[in-house]
């Protein structure tokens, strides 16, 4: 189950914190020597147990992050007018479905939604999570902006004032983050772009060090998109490449692997690829599987999958065997995706969302 948040002054949880059981992060933290600088040295005890309870515990993250904008978009259909009460509400109804911990380890929110809190008894959306054991996060980012030079390619932004930003989501009751990176494949080539690369790379460690220093998890986000005509062999080079630079940005920056997670794009043909011969779980397992054996240090706790533009079948098909490839190769890391829960948000929350907003005009 996720670790118990500590008290917070602004809404995070009332409950007091367990002690969590102590880590082992080899002989430099153990032995009495002097622990390493990074930005994770006085969090590390807690991101570490944050991670794990995210990550491992068989279950998925709830991406409830919309903006008003998007959540504008599904209200307009269905006649709901696009305020911030109803906002609160179309959350509200999320956060108190029957049961949801047993599917969710964690929640990821929008700014409006951390400040929020439930119509009765007035409490805080962060409390109400983390009451039921699961771990609030907030997205940190600022969005992607064309990058200048490249061939259509883009770069995440919000760096400035991101720790402000952070040390005052933790008060709230944030504990961990999201920041999305988005990277092609432009048409012809085999890889994004080594600019693209290397600005993403560098953009996510920053962010990582910058959520670390200030007590939240990082989810380190480089997803590659699926869009194209190469195939399966193009996308897995360019997963290990863009991965491994990911990494070796984290390391310049000494982020403290053990508090972070990776949330990248399953390794998939493109879109538009002729061949579909190995667009089947099997095939997309084996390639996810290898490019992150490859990639990814072992002392990143867990995996957390895009579903990257699949249907929720053919998500859930393909985590279940990288899972099964996973075991047969022996990685180490806990694998997860979001839960067939996202999808029924989707499909079925707006007509939920309409029938409880009558309920409450009555």
């Amino acid at each position: 189950m996720p670790a118990k948040r500590k008290s917070s002054a602004k809404g995070g949880s009332s409950k007091k914190s367990k002690a969590a059981a102590p880590c082992s992060f080899g002989f430099s933290y153990e032995a009495g020597t002097e622990v390493p600088a990074g930005p994770g040295a006085k969090y590390r005890d807690e991101l570490a147990a944050t991670a794990k309870a995210i990550a491992c515990g068989g279950k998925g993250i709830l991406a409830a992050d919309e903006s008003n904008g998007t959540v504008g978009k599904r209200f307009a259909p269905i006649g709901v007018e696009n305020t911030e009460e109803n906002r609160r509400a179309y959350r509200e109804l999320l956060f108190t479905t029957k049961n949801l911990s047993d599917y969710i380890s964690g929640c990821i929110v929008f700014d409006e939604t951390i400040r929020q809190s439930t119509k009765k008894g007035k409490i805080p959306f962060p409390k109400l999570l983390a009451d039921q054991d699961i771990v609030v996060g907030i997205k940190v980012d600022k969005g992607i902006q064309p990058l200048s030079g490249s061939n259509g390619e883009s770069y995440c932004t919000g760096l400035d004032g991101l720790g402000a930003r952070c040390a005052e989501y933790y008060e709230l009751g944030a504990r961990f983050a999201k920041w999305r990176a988005v990277l092609q494949i432009p048409d012809g080539a085999e890889a994004p772009s080594e600019q693209s690369i290397r600005e993403n790379a560098y953009g996510l460690a920053r962010y990582a060090a910058t959520c670390q220093e200030n007590g939240l998890v990082p989810i380190v986000e480089p997803e590659i998109l699926m869009d194209g005509e190469h195939d399966i062999g193009t996308a897995q080079a360019a997963a290990e490449k863009v991965w491994n630079a990911c990494y070796k940005a984290l390391a310049d920056q000494h982020v403290f692997l053990e508090g972070t997670l990776l949330k990248p794009a399953m390794v998939v043909p493109g879109a538009q690829c002729k061949s579909r011969a190995n667009d089947n779980a099997e095939a997309i397992a084996l390639a996810t599987v290898t490019a992150l054996r490859r990639a990814v240090p072992a002392a990143m706790p867990g995996v957390v999958f895009l579903s990257g533009g699949q249907s929720e079948e053919d998500a859930s098909l393909n985590l279940s065997a990288i899972n099964v490839i996973g075991a047969q190769l022996g990685s180490p890391w806990c694998a997860a995706t979001h839960p067939p829960f996202a999808t029924w948000q989707t499909r079925n929350l707006a007509f939920c969302l309409r029938a409880n907003m009558c309920t409450m005009k009555m």
